[in-house]
């Protein structure tokens, strides 16, 4: 069971990582969004390479933060008895999820995504916009590294549940307990 406690805490550092890394995206986003309505509404001018940008910006931080999301149960679900649930309904609801849900979406989006990036790749893609930026294909990328992070929270999810169904919440670490209801 440490084992897999262990294995859980790496999982969890991986989209955690990603996280916090991606979500300085947000900053960039808003400074080159507004450099460009400046350019725009008070010089006249624009560049589209700087549309791009900020666009591609917004698509990376929202793939790549996906299983952060996911870690922080920052997704839409319909809770109605989840949240009033035992940890151990929650657990099995998870696994179950993860497996039903989950796994068969990540299994389409790589089998079916896979060639259009590796494609995108072939070809070093740029911008399908005039004057746009280069280096499209590693936007596209990011839909796998979307798909790969999701998988990653998803097993790490899985484990947390196994930990808590076998009495072993403790090897959990805090912030990813499952917590009591009251």
């Amino acid at each position: 069971m440490n084992s897999l406690a262990m294995v859980v805490r790496f999982l969890c550092l991986i989209n955690r990582v990603f996280g916090f890394v991606l979500s300085w995206l947000t900053l960039g986003i808003v400074l080159v969004c507004f450099t460009v309505v400046v350019l725009r509404y008070v010089f006249s001018m624009g560049f589209v390479w700087m549309q791009d940008l900020y666009v591609w910006m917004n698509g990376v931080m929202f793939m790549g933060i996906a299983g952060y999301t996911l870690l922080k149960e920052g997704h839409v679900r319909v809770d109605i008895f989840y949240r009033t649930a035992s940890p151990k309904h929650r657990a099995k609801v998870d696994i179950f999820g993860c497996l039903v849900f989950i796994a068969p979406f990540v299994y389409v989006i790589f089998s079916y995504l896979y060639p259009y990036v590796r494609r995108s790749w072939r070809f070093m893609e740029n911008s399908p916009n005039f004057g746009g930026m280069e280096g499209y294909f590693i936007v596209k990328t990011f839909i796998l590294v979307f798909a790969t992070v999701i998988a990653i929270q998803a097993l790490a999810m899985i484990g947390r549940s196994i930990l808590t169904l076998a009495d072993r919440s403790d090897l959990v670490p805090e912030d990813y307990r499952y917590k009591e209801h009251v």
